[in-house]
């Protein structure tokens, strides 16, 4: 097993741009240089915030530095929270977890009649006018200069955590973090992606409000230009590690990560729905959320028959789960495609696999269930376990397979599964986010101290009783086929089952690989050796370095690619390629 690498880039940084000029970095330099856009006369600045940005700071620092005649928070707009709240209910449900994408617009979060208020206000203005928040741009009826304050989705989790914002329109700081995610994830950062779609080509300023006390901003010129270059090279987002009841120690020990934190169970490296991008112009970098990418530039970078089928979303999901010197994941099960579709509205499942990036001697993959099982019996200990003491005996119902390094398990919606203790997995997936039913978690609480959600009604509803042990060792354990055979090369299709649309190709290698996106998104991972070279083979981007368990992705419209070992490998090295096959 490996102990250290400390080579795994943490802060992987897009050049964009030589020129640090063109990224105002601090208060005075970004103050500056909105008030040498501002005209003499009425002129209305609108400071649109990403839900979870310090509102009151930032127009605070704003009336401080511009002196404004006029100076507008737009929380004041805001329906009643008790009147959002019955807005919102019938898609947030009752569960403490799972929703239904809410369909509201941001304007439906905004009192009709306030607005008026305060269009009125502002007609009446005659010098600078600020308007702040989450809507700023609709309030206004017109603006002279919109300064779009973005957030990252990984910073807005931490400030919930930590008590310091609450929901849209809400009262809510004090609630508990997961019911302030769940109605982010659900309703408020649904509403503001909308409209920030909506506003891309309007953007004068792009804030980073990521680090309060150190702001940076580029124009909107810079922002769309540094999305357009982006597209067309190989790039990584911003991975970012959490800690969780079952954590291990091997990431810590492989990346180098900080002693803080009891584990690292988690950590996420292709989500570009919560991850986020490091753009650098200069000496100088800007943090964005990854997901802007993917509104802006669907079809460069998913690849036409991607985003017929999936739209402008990222359907690809690559993490890290930790189990190494920890316990094993929940017992679980994933939502049939026709039963997510119906229950929560969304249009595809958690089709998944596990590669195994290292492995103890005793690790194993719980999957499928055992031959000849009684399903009422499993059906009554699974119920017992959520009103007595009564721990599930897994073991007596599903099977525990040996997992060992570079093994691959293919994991289609509606198996029972989770990783064991001593794993270190690639977990390669579909994405449509939280819907995960958890079965069984081994009699242990969460770093809160209370238990964490299970689902067993919505488990059993979905557990495909059919899959034991003889169709998972058939279906569902390395298949492994050979695909190509070259000098210096090979390349093999490893899954995903062909009840999954993803299919993943391992190559292994000491020369140079020839790859093609062929029109579509490609997601690789460095899964052997320290580092790699991915470049062009005419030159259309400048060759760039991965290493060992980095997460890379390939943009549909880069086409032609090569892959090659950075200095002669002492063994073979390899990728794993994961793509949205074409034929589902």
């Amino acid at each position: 097993m490996l102990t250290a690498h400390p080579h795994y880039d943490k802060s992987p940084c897009i050049p964009v741009s030589t020129d640090a000029a063109e990224c105002s970095t601090g208060w005075v330099q970004i103050l500056s240089r909105i008030r040498a856009a501002v005209r003499p006369g009425r002129f209305v600045i609108c400071a649109e915030c990403y839900p979870g940005a310090f509102v009151r700071e930032i127009a605070g620092i704003f009336e401080q530095t511009l002196h404004p005649e006029l100076l507008l928070a737009v929380e004041d707009c805001f329906h009643p929270p008790e009147v959002l709240d019955r807005m919102l209910a019938n898609r947030l449900t009752d569960d403490p977890v799972f929703g239904r994408m809410c369909p509201l617009d941001l304007e439906n979060f905004l009192d009709p009649r306030r607005v008026e208020e305060f269009r009125r206000a502002i007609d009446g203005a005659s010098g600078l006018v600020v308007i702040a928040g989450s809507g700023a741009s609709l309030v206004a009826a017109h603006w002279d200069l919109l300064v779009y304050c973005s957030l990252a989705r990984w910073e807005i989790q931490q400030r919930q955590r930590r008590g310091e914002i609450g929901n849209l329109g809400a009262d809510n700081p004090g609630a508990s973090a997961q019911a302030k995610y769940k109605r982010a994830f659900f309703a408020d950062w649904r509403a503001a992606d909308r409209l920030k779609c909506r506003l891309y080509d309007r953007i004068d300023f792009l804030l980073d409000t990521n680090d309060s006390c150190a702001p940076k901003m580029i124009s909107g010129d810079a922002f769309r230009r540094a999305l357009a270059q982006l597209v067309r090279r190989p790039f990584r987002v911003v991975p970012y590690f959490d800690p969780g009841p079952w954590g291990g120690e091997w990431m810590r020990r492989t990346f180098d990560l900080p002693s803080g934190p009891p584990n690292f169970a988690w950590c996420f490296d292709c989500v570009p729905e919560e991850n986020s991008l490091l753009l650098g112009f200069g000496s100088e970098k800007i943090e964005i959320p990854a997901i802007d990418l993917v509104f802006r530039h669907p079809r460069e970078l998913l690849g036409e028959h991607v985003y017929a089928r999936f739209g402008a979303e990222f359907p690809i999901r690559f993490d890290l789960l930790d189990t190494m010197g920890g316990g094993n994941l929940s017992l679980q099960v994933h939502p049939l495609a026709s039963y997510i579709r119906e229950q929560f509205g969304m249009p595809y499942t958690q089709d998944e696999s596990y590669y195994l990036l290292d492995a103890a001697p005793d690790a194993v993959v719980y999957l499928g269930l055992k031959e000849g099982i009684d399903r009422r019996r499993a059906i009554v200990d699974l119920e017992r376990t959520q009103s007595t003491a009564f721990a599930f005996p897994a073991e007596n119902f599903v099977n525990a397979w040996p997992a060992r390094k570079h093994d691959h398990f293919l994991i289609p919606a509606g198996t029972i599964h989770c990783s064991g203790r001593n794993s270190m997995v690639l977990e390669i997936s579909a994405t449509p986010y939280i819907f995960t039913f958890k079965l069984w978690d081994w009699d242990r609480l969460g770093l809160d101290g209370q238990p964490r959600p299970i689902h067993i009604e919505h488990g059993i509803r979905n557990i495909q009783w059919d899959r034991t042990a003889g169709w998972v060792r058939d279906e569902l354990i390395n298949r492994v086929g050979a695909l190509a055979t070259m000098p210096g090369w090979t390349e093999e299709r490893t899954g995903l089952h062909p009840l999954e649309f993803i299919e993943t190709r391992r190559h292994w290698f000491t020369a140079p690989v020839p790859h093609d996106t062929h029109g579509t998104l490609n997601v690789l991972n460095l899964v052997e050796g320290d580092e790699a070279i991915v470049e062009s083979p005419d030159g259309a981007f400048e060759p760039w370095a991965v290493h060992y368990a980095e997460t890379f992705i390939v943009p549909a419209a880069v086409g032609r690619y090569i892959i090659r070992p950075a200095y002669p490998p002492a063994g073979r090295i390899a990728t794993l390629k994961a793509f949205v096959r074409e034929n589902q």
